[in-house]
């Protein structure tokens, strides 16, 4: 069952990428960033209200149960760590076509499973090893595909800001792996949006208002909206699949990337990138990667 919640919410992460890159485009990173988690932590706000004045959400899937000053510190945590992977990832989303992105970020389960190998004990059987080895090689072939538009993964920055960003998801996936083995979803999904509207309140006072006149300006999209709601359920559904019992991060990590293929779609038809034949074999053994990873659930 948690494969099944952990297919859906890598199709939210697709749409939650389209909709992130119609919002960067030509836009400020920065001030998108924040009023995506200023929607996400309204979004939130109101369970933490109706589980503390009512009963209406008593007994629920929704409710917020009070927390103790140390869990409030690991979710902060996770807020820091998650803030600096989207920091960096939306950077590189706003400069980098979604083709290169999707599946740049799609060899993120591979440093998580890693971690999950070294940290958790887990192990792999053959199917699932294949659909690593996959990713692998499509990664590979990805870079010579980027070469042919002029971007070489060892000398572009906003590459280096997309690698940064995955290593910062996988930590935060190994994190997340770690928090829901003892806390409920809907503790650590609230009060990780609550977090997050905090910090990137600070990052846009201190970092963007001042040199704002000398940045690209900031402009509504209603995409923006897109974003934080695509995201949220996303992340619900991922954080219930990691609750199941026997549920593995580097499976449950892999699958959520497989919305490479929804963005790989909007990037050929809605955003009309280039150098799609080559990358379509990237994609294809993306796919293939995530069957294999299916089977050895079975």
């Amino acid at each position: 069952m948690w494969v099944t919640y952990a297919f859906v919410s890598a199709f939210m992460l697709g749409c939650y990428e389209i909709g992130k890159k119609h919002a960067l485009n030509g836009n400020a990173v920065i001030p998108v960033l924040f009023l995506n988690s200023l929607v996400s932590g309204l979004l939130f706000a109101p369970f933490v209200l109706l589980s503390r004045a009512t009963d209406w959400l008593d007994g629920t899937m929704l409710y917020v149960p009070q927390a103790p000053f140390a869990t409030h510190a690991c979710i902060f945590l996770k807020s820091i760590i998650v803030s600096c992977s989207w920091i960096s990832g939306y950077f590189s989303v706003k400069h980098l076509p979604l083709t290169i992105t999707g599946p740049v970020k799609a060899t993120q389960p591979v440093m998580t499973l890693v971690g999950a190998m070294l940290v958790f004990g887990e192990r792999l059987n053959p199917y699932q090893w294949t659909g690593v080895l996959l990713a692998l090689l499509s990664f590979f072939l990805l870079s010579t595909s980027g070469k042919k538009e002029g971007i070489r993964f060892s000398h572009n920055r906003w590459i280096v800001y997309a690698v940064l960003s995955v290593v910062l998801g996988a930590v935060s996936g190994l994190y997340d792996k770690h928090l829901m083995a003892s806390l409920d979803v809907m503790t650590v999904q609230v009060w990780f949006n609550v977090y997050q509207l905090f910090i990137m309140t600070c990052v846009m006072l201190l970092l963007w208002y001042p040199v704002r006149r000398q940045t690209t300006p900031c402009r509504w999209r209603w995409s923006i909206v897109l974003v934080s709601l695509s995201l949220a359920v996303g992340d619900w559904v991922y954080f219930y699949a990691l609750s199941f019992p026997g549920a593995m991060i580097s499976i449950v990590s892999m699958i959520r990337r497989s919305n490479v293929l929804i963005t790989f779609a909007a990037g050929a038809m809605l955003f009309h990138e280039k150098n799609l034949k080559n990358k379509a074999i990237d994609l294809f053994l993306v796919l293939l990667g995530m069957i294999f990873l299916y089977l050895g659930t079975k």
